[in-house]
């Protein structure tokens, strides 16, 4: 397993091809309608682990409490959704053949976990696998993410604070 987690994580900006400005467009008009908080506010960022990934939600400004509300409840949301392997938020968003959905859906129950957590100006979801399979697939996940969603989204965790506009 370990020389093939390396590969998937070496491997892993393969996953984050830049989506054209129509998709990016359509995916943020998407967006708006799955998400509740100000989608300009807010920046998304992305990071791959070892074992999985994490996907964080922040305010751009950090000074809207109405907005931190609506982030936080929404990915607390998410995140009981995607623990119980119901994706249609990001499947509606990015469409049901967005890379790496099917084999999330399909974990057994036990093979990947799904947690929640508030962060400084914001919240973010933290997804864990064992199987090489469930990782490369969150990987992937994370890859079209990045893609579809164009400069509202960053990967790495020190990212945010760089650049924000």
């Amino acid at each position: 397993m370990s020389v093939l987690g390396l590969a998937v994580c070496l491997a892993g900006n393969a996953f984050a091809s830049q989506a054209s400005s129509e998709r990016q467009a359509e995916v943020a008009r998407r967006g708006a309608q799955v998400m509740p908080f100000a989608l300009a506010q807010t920046t998304h960022i992305f990071e791959r682990t070892s074992d999985g990934g994490i996907q964080k939600v922040v305010l751009k400004d950090g000074a809207d409490p109405a907005q931190l509300t609506l982030i936080r409840r929404h990915l607390q949301e998410v995140g009981e959704q995607f623990a119980r392997r119901d994706f249609s938020a990001p499947e509606t968003i990015h469409g049901h053949d967005m890379p790496g959905l099917e084999a999330l859906r399909n974990a057994a129950p036990g093979e990947m976990s799904v947690r929640y957590a508030d962060i400084q100006d914001g919240a973010q979801l933290r997804f864990t696998a064992g199987r090489p399979e469930l990782i490369h697939a969150i990987h992937a996940w994370i890859g079209a993410q990045l893609g579809d969603h164009g400069e509202d989204a960053v990967e790495g965790h020190s990212a945010h604070r760089h650049s924000m506009r």
